[in-house]
């Protein structure tokens, strides 16, 4: 076995983190109308080892929360005495969309549409830029905690490029049982820094605006699991996970009229082709549809919010190659170990 080597002090924003050290950055981002800075808040933890530098990231669009919390109890369980490498953590990317509760930053830009950017470009050119270049380019793995839009949730669940060995690697080492095989889209955070060669997956779990105990339970542990599949901490997994399975295509079911809509189905549950998801009715019951299911598959996402029109994205249901009901056995087992975690986290801290 090859001997670990002792880690060097690590240099970002024009600083250095000694081995075993911590430190807290801040990169100006923009400036109010008042002239006081807005920053993009990053703790680098280096450790006393030679290893990857792994950035785990949240909030590129500036509503999802859950991930913000994933990268506090992250760091709250890193020790760098114990560490293999180096964790870049940045809770809040898109600062602006966070004060506002926004996906968007001012100028109405999508936020994760504009990477790699530039320096003379739109406010969230700038914003992605500064980003990419001073943080994003040192980091050898990275994974983006995302959920759901406003008023739509997510199954927690893996996107990644699976193409690629390495982020492949990644995204069987998080855990969740459904790993959706989605191509990169240009300005993405996750197709910049592939193309760099750089391994990203994205994280996808819970509602924007919101924080899912669940979502953030499985994130924690998908982070601790890829750490350990990265060699940066000791020990294995308490149990062996399944292998994930790998969704061939995924499709949104959209809503045929307007109206109020009357769920039938929820996430993680499995449907058959041509089953009812939802009635959409009129106000007063006099006009009902059926909302079918196209395909037989598990539902991955849906809208929150019981009104709809023409239109709308309502159901988002995965497929896969495998039967449906070992997908969705999986997807109860998931659920139910990571209720367990939740508890014994929630135990451990009214110990403390």
């Amino acid at each position: 076995m090859a001997k670990v080597k002792k880690n060097t002090p690590f240099s970002i924003l024009g600083d250095t983190v000694g081995v075993g050290e911590r430190k807290t950055f801040a990169i100006e981002a923009a400036k109010l109308y008042t002239h006081s800075p807005l920053n993009i808040p990053i703790e680098v933890v280096n450790g006393v080892q030679q290893g990857p530098v792994l950035m785990v990231c949240a909030a590129i669009h500036g509503d999802e929360l859950n991930g913000v919390e994933v990268v506090r109890q992250l760091l709250a369980k890193i020790d760098p005495e114990q560490l293999r490498g180096t964790i870049i953590a940045v809770p809040i990317v898109n600062v602006f969309g966070f004060i506002h509760k926004s996906r968007y930053l001012p100028d109405r830009r999508d936020m994760n549409r504009s990477f790699p950017g530039s320096t003379r470009g739109s406010l969230a050119g700038r914003m992605a830029n500064a980003f990419f270049t001073q943080v994003a380019m040192h980091c050898t793995h990275i994974i983006d905690l995302h959920t759901g839009a406003i008023h739509r949730t997510n199954l927690p669940q893996i996107r990644a490029n699976l193409s690629d060995p390495a982020t492949a690697a990644m995204a069987k080492a998080f855990g969740t049982p459904a790993v959706i095989d989605a191509s990169l889209r240009n300005g993405s955070l996750r197709s910049e820094a592939a193309n760099l060669g750089i391994p990203v997956i994205t994280y996808e779990a819970g509602e924007a605006l919101r924080f899912d105990p669940i979502a953030i339970a499985a994130g924690v542990q998908g982070v601790d699991y890829v750490m350990r599949h990265l060699k940066m901490v000791r020990g294995k997994r308490a149990k062996k996970l399944p292998e994930p399975i790998i969704a061939s295509s995924t499709s949104w079911v959209r809503a045929e009229v307007d109206g109020i809509v009357r769920a039938q189905v929820s996430l993680g549950e499995r449907v058959m082709k041509g089953q009812v998801l939802a009635y959409i009715s009129s106000p007063l019951g006099d006009a009902e549809l059926e909302l079918l299911a196209p395909r037989s598959g598990i539902v991955i996402g849906q809208q929150t919010m019981p009104l709809v029109n023409e239109g709308d994205a309502v159901f988002h249901l995965a497929y896969f190659a495998h039967a449906n009901s070992l997908v969705e056995q999986q997807l109860e087992n998931f659920i139910d170990e990571i209720s367990d975690i939740e508890d014994e986290l929630k135990t451990a801290e009214l110990n403390n």
